[in-house]
């Protein structure tokens, strides 16, 4: 039940308790992959938020470049991904009216007070936001990558002929990389199980 035909990207979050439980909730939700852009703010694990989640997530941390906003919007669009701006924007569209079999999907989440940068307005593709009615001007981060999953993953699942599933070939790695992490000492049990493979 994971899934790569959505993915999630953290810009520049400042705290770290809404960063851990977007994990958390991208972990509930069978996302696998979490980017996380490194401008000013160093992404720090809250683990009594992230309850471990990270384990089980594949994190991509882009912190080297010297717009690291735009390096990570050009490696995801190198694999497919249309860019996709969570934030209220003159072309934006509702989220129950969102296309998710349109394809590949990276949702950009901006951090708390400022919001995404202009990089990531500038090279966004399309542009989400969540109906709101009440007086306060936005969800939490947290608060709106739930939402916003909690619809589209649903939606997506429920979407007859969309490839939405890892390949068995991303489950196998997958399950492999599960084991080294979980188990004490994997690198010395993988090492001996290949030279007794090999022996035999």
């Amino acid at each position: 039940m994971r899934t790569r035909h959505i993915t999630i990207v953290l810009e520049d979050i400042y705290q770290s308790q809404n960063a851990s439980a977007v994990l958390r909730t991208c972990d509930c939700f069978g996302i696998q992959d979490v980017h996380i852009i490194e401008n000013r703010n160093e992404f720090q694990d809250n683990s009594e938020v992230s309850m471990g989640s990270s384990k089980w997530l594949n994190l991509k941390k882009y912190n080297e470049a010297n717009n690291n906003s735009l390096e990570a919007i050009k490696q995801l669009k190198q694999q497919g991904y249309r860019i996709v701006a969570t934030t209220p924007h003159k072309n934006d569209q509702k989220l129950h009216d969102f296309d998710i079999a349109k394809g590949k999907t990276a949702l950009v989440f901006g951090s708390e007070l400022p919001g995404l940068t202009e990089t990531i307005l500038n090279e966004a593709d399309e542009f989400l936001k969540i109906p709101m009615y009440g007086f306060t001007e936005s969800f939490n981060i947290s608060v709106s990558a739930a939402i916003i999953l909690h619809h589209l993953t649903l939606k997506m699942r429920q979407t007859e002929g969309l490839q939405w599933q890892l390949s068995q070939e991303e489950k196998d790695a997958l399950k492999m990389e599960w084991i080294r992490k979980t188990i004490k000492r994997s690198e010395l049990l993988e090492k001996r199980f290949w030279e007794k493979n090999r022996n035999s």
